[in-house]
């Protein structure tokens, strides 16, 4: 139901020269938002920062306040500085358009986050994070070699200049020079840290049915941990995914990086299906492909027949591609086979990117459903307890990114129909023969009171005007099965069995209106239920009675409706799906508005 060494060329590159475009308004951007689009503007104009920004000494006491200062009309009086530096980073960040914050944080107005960074250095007395009057300090260095590192977390190191502001700290010629490096570093540090923490681009915005809302950390609080800490480079560390998941992905990306600089996938030239047993001259580039994924050990078998050890890789292929494990290298198993490296390697660096959106803590106890994968499991105590195959939602209904609380099951489920699916697909049916639902045990009603289906005018009703309930009865024919998982959400999405069976056996299972249907639901209904009493024996003996019944949890259980096409799992193997829904064409897209420089 319902990239060399500077990202290029890449799939995300466009021409050399193009820059950053930071100061897009968001209303510019359909369809986009920046999640934290931390601008910095030093005022260039030639080709030194030293002809751009010099700026004339103010005097050292008594200055008033410069024009566009933050500072409101009551607020108190500000300790003014008296060394050199500070007073140059005064006037650099009281210039009003020198720190531009992006509206688009979520921790408030592009007003209060420039005055909570004005505050947190007047708090200082001005004085400086990441210089000194003779350059960069080591916070700075670290820093610069964080955002040069950058592209090992799928992030772009030009969003944040380190090359420029390391030239421009190190041939600085004046104290007015450091104290723009410093104000552009604290705001490309929060870019940088938001992009870390909450990724590059707010979901919800790039695809409405995306339902997560990363939350962007203060830039004030960025600031006031990088003064507090006495370990800057662990600081720079913590601010990514603090999960397995995600380091076991980054360093598989890194690990394709160098395939692809030591030449890529041997692509497996076109030709009739291999079955086991065949002699084909393909052979020799099918095992030299599979061990360049470390799916078979190359040179350890020779010769042009099909064997049974080339069939046990094909069938590791197969299997962490989402494919029909066969060892057939059919049409669907050799396309798989011969996407490029560098495709591979995109849908890593999305997937990463997703996982920056995810919460690092997902409970003790949960559901996660990889809607991608088409595959359920629940995890207690970080181990995986219970997995299920699943069927989602067809691409036309696809199944949206959430995450909830299930808080009962329903044994015996009634089935009341969706409007869409009773106007669209039933009213037809009731058009050409009234008592054609009679068959599935729908029953009609308007209101409270049950309706005679040969007693209504069908050809009088349509999508817009339709006002009956179709509800089905429980039963072995029931579309939801004999039980039913509910997280009540504004999609009306659940997890439910289904008389539909053999759909399970199929490799690609994209079939419902949107819910997701589960094999062994009662086995799942144990695994949840099972601490309140409600043993697998105890549900079945509920079902046999034919009778709804209503089953609270004590304890609800947090369920998370994912899409990641691609992962790394414990054992250390690399897993591939299929873009079913083309979200990775939408967020590439969204990547590529937001960063228009090589990756």
């Amino acid at each position: 139901m319902a990239m060399t060494d500077h990202f290029g060329p890449h799939p995300f590159a466009v021409p050399t020269g193009a820059k950053r475009d930071r100061l897009r308004p968001l209303a510019a951007m359909p369809g986009l938002a920046l999640v934290a689009s931390v601008t910095i503007v030093l005022a260039f104009s030639g080709s030194s920062l030293a002809q751009e920004t010099a700026r004339q000494a103010e005097p050292a006491t008594g200055t008033p306040p410069a024009a566009g200062t933050l500072a409101p009309a009551d607020a108190p009086a500000t300790i003014l500085p008296t060394d050199p530096l500070a007073m140059a980073i005064s006037r650099e960040l009281s210039t009003a358009d020198t720190l531009m914050l992006d509206a688009a944080f979520n921790a408030g107005s592009e007003e209060e986050l420039q005055l909570g960074v004005q505050e947190f250095y007047e708090a200082r007395i001005f004085q400086p994070l990441w210089v000194s009057q003779d350059g960069l300090n080591s916070h700075g260095e670290l820093l610069i070699k964080a955002f040069e590192d950058a592209r090992a977390h799928a992030l772009d190191p030009a969003a944040y200049d380190p090359d420029r502001l390391f030239q421009i700290a190190f041939n600085a010629s004046g104290i007015d020079e450091i104290a723009a490096v410093e104000v552009a570093l604290s705001n490309s540090y929060i870019t940088y840290a938001n992009d870390m923490v909450a990724g590059r681009v707010k979901p919800n915005e790039v695809n409405p049915s995306l339902n997560l809302f990363p939350q962007a950390p203060d830039p004030a609080s960025l600031l006031e941990m990088v003064e507090s800490s006495e370990d800057f480079a662990l600081t720079l560390d913590a601010l990514s995914p603090n999960t397995p998941n995600y380091a076991r992905l980054k360093e598989r990306l890194g690990d394709y990086r160098a395939k692809a600089e030591a030449g890529g996938f041997t692509p497996v030239p076109a030709g009739e299906t291999l079955k086991p047993g065949m002699s084909d001259p393909r052979l020799d580039a099918l095992r030299k492909r599979l061990a360049q994924q470390d799916l078979f050990t190359a040179g350890s078998h020779q010769g042009d027949v099909y064997d049974g050890a080339l069939v046990a890789a094909v069938e590791l292929f197969q299997e962490r591609h989402g494919l029909t494990v066969d060892g057939i290298v059919g049409k669907n198993t050799l396309a798989e086979i011969n996407v490029a490296i560098e495709t591979r390697i995109e849908q890593m660096e999305l997937n990463m990117e997703r996982r920056r959106w995810m919460p690092d803590d997902l409970g003790d106890r949960y559901v996660f459903v990889n809607l991608a994968d088409q595959n359920l499991k629940v995890v207690k105590s970080e181990k995986t307890v219970h997995t299920a195959r699943v069927v989602v939602g067809k691409p036309y209904h696809a199944t949206p990114v959430f995450s909830d609380q299930i808080t009962y099951a329903e044994v015996n489920p009634y089935w009341t129909v969706p409007y869409s699916i009773a106007t669209k697909e039933y009213l037809p049916q009731l058009r050409k023969n009234p008592g054609a639902l009679l068959s599935k045990n729908i029953r009609i009603f308007s209101g409270n009171r049950e309706v005679d289906p040969w007693a209504v005018n069908w050809q009088a009703y349509g999508r817009g005007n339709f006002p009956f309930t179709l509800r089905q009865d429980p039963g072995n024919r029931n579309a939801l099965g004999r039980i039913k998982f509910m997280f009540p959400n504004k999609f009306n999405i659940y997890i439910h069995d289904t008389p539909s069976k053999s759909l399970f056996a199929r490799s690609q299972r994209s079939f419902s209106h949107g819910c997701i249907r589960t094999e062994k639901p009662f086995d799942l209904g144990e695994v949840l239920l099972g601490d309140d009493g409600w043993t697998k024996p105890r549900l079945l003996s509920v079902r046999s009675t034919g009778k709804r019944r209503v089953i609270k949890l004590k304890d609800p259980i947090p369920v998370h409706l994912t899409y990641l096409t691609a992962w790394v799992n414990k054992d250390g193997s690399t897993h591939f799906r299929r873009d079913i829904y083309g979200r990775d064409k939408v967020l590439k897209k969204a990547i590529t508005a937001l960063a228009p420089v090589k990756l």
